[in-house]
């Protein structure tokens, strides 16, 4: 049975739009009718999928699709009731394929590639006869912002980058809005965490804006708190958390061209927490990244900024540990 990727009992999840074309659907992390209002780098990197997942409730036992063939890409996994049971490349190929699931009927998620080109799907294929009915998701959605170390394209497959690890550990609805090297407190991406469903929001920034010396002191802190106020716009109580920038042994004590070291960041993210709760607002909550990767974990960094594979994972599980109880 073949399924058109716009049938509405296939329920893209982690989107912020959908781009159907009559050759093949394709997931976006902005509103893709907006893209000229996005700086051009970020939205090329909002076109690819990290934590969008198709989903759907089946009793079919394979899954096999047809996309648009580009190298580079990252695997696809399938999971079951929200276990991980497949892996696929999908790097240079033109179809997937799934087979030997569970029998009866089950929700089936396909977690899209995160990183390394675009996913465009061009048909779905099904078991003849198998029923297909979409997902009706009552989850807390949850929506975090932040840069490769949030897009994770060094993890091992999607459903294991930090987010995927901390939505499935906490059953949570994830929309990942992590934009390799583009995380710089831009005004049209909080406006688009505004317009969103959410029950909680993260964010992880510094590194970026230390990186590319995007933001100076005199303006990281002005950043943070507008885009918290413009977030409150539509979500005035739900949990916000603020989380300054990981590990980095190069850049912890180095000052960038305007003066910036993560150290120093890390104070002024604590700071601009500390002025919007004297402010009123009783539920944003400060992170400090060294508590979710730290220098214990310098073993699992291995260019000096991103983690591995398994320093995802880990930074997944120590998420899940020390903030999540916090905010649900």
């Amino acid at each position: 049975m073949q399924l058109k990727p716009s049938d509405p009992r296939l329920t893209w999840q982690g989107t912020i739009s959908v781009e159907h074309t009559d050759e093949y659907s394709q997931p976006w992390r902005i509103p893709y009718a907006k893209r000229p209002l996005f700086h051009s780098e970020l939205a090329l990197r909002a076109a690819m999928s990290a934590g969008v997942r198709i989903a759907f409730h089946s009793d079919t036992q394979s899954v096999s699709g047809k996309i648009v063939a580009q190298e580079g890409i990252k695997p696809i996994d399938c999971a079951v009731n929200g276990q991980v049971v497949s892996t696929v490349a999908l790097t240079g190929q033109d179809t997937f394929r799934f087979d030997h699931l569970p029998s009866g009927k089950k929700l089936i998620e396909l977690w899209l590639p995160q990183s390394g080109g675009e996913f465009r799907l061009k048909s779905l294929t099904l078991d003849d006869g198998a029923s297909v009915e979409p997902r009706e998701d009552t989850r807390p959605k949850w929506i975090t912002y932040g840069s490769s170390i949030t897009h994770c394209g060094e993890a091992k497959s999607p459903a294991y980058t930090w987010p995927g690890v901390v939505a499935r550990g906490a059953d949570l609805n994830l929309t990942c809005l992590g934009f390799g090297g583009q995380c710089h407190l831009d005004p049209m991406i909080a406006r688009t965490i505004r317009d969103q469903e959410a029950d909680i929001v993260s964010m992880c920034v510094g590194i970026n804006i230390q990186g590319g010396g995007t933001l100076s002191p005199r303006t990281f802190q002005a950043a943070i708190i507008g885009t918290v106020q413009t977030i409150r716009d539509n979500h005035p109580n739900i949990p916000i958390v603020c989380m300054s920038p990981i590990y980095s042994p190069p850049r912890e004590d180095k000052d960038n061209n305007v003066g910036f070291s993560l150290q120093k960041m890390r104070v002024h993210v604590a700071e601009a927490v500390e002025a919007l709760k004297s402010c009123g607002d009783p539920n944003i909550h400060y992170v400090d990244g060294l508590d979710v990767f730290g220098k214990e974990l310098n073993h699992l960094l291995p260019d000096q900024l991103h983690p591995n594979a398994d320093g995802y994972i880990k930074m997944g599980e120590n998420f899940l540990e020390k903030v999540v109880p916090r905010v649900l």
